[in-house]
């Protein structure tokens, strides 16, 4: 698990393609990211929390905030 910004983002290992894939949880929005190691996935969770929280202030939406289980 990974956390920035008050977001958690999972990631998992896909062995067919070699790659990690992940999204950002406990969120209805669909906020996805990818990376050839867990290190590059990290750096893509985080680099697609900013890009979806600068896209909702240039839109003028209110960000979705991530709701507890």
């Amino acid at each position: 698990m990974m956390n920035y910004r008050g977001y958690t983002g999972k990631a998992e290992y896909d062995d067919k393609n070699n790659v990690y894939t992940g999204s950002v949880i406990n969120v209805k929005t669909v906020i996805a990211f990818h990376g050839s190691t867990e290190d590059e996935a990290e750096v893509q969770f985080r680099k697609s929390v900013d890009d979806y929280l600068e896209w909702c202030k240039e839109e003028g939406f209110e960000p979705e905030r991530p709701y507890e289980e």
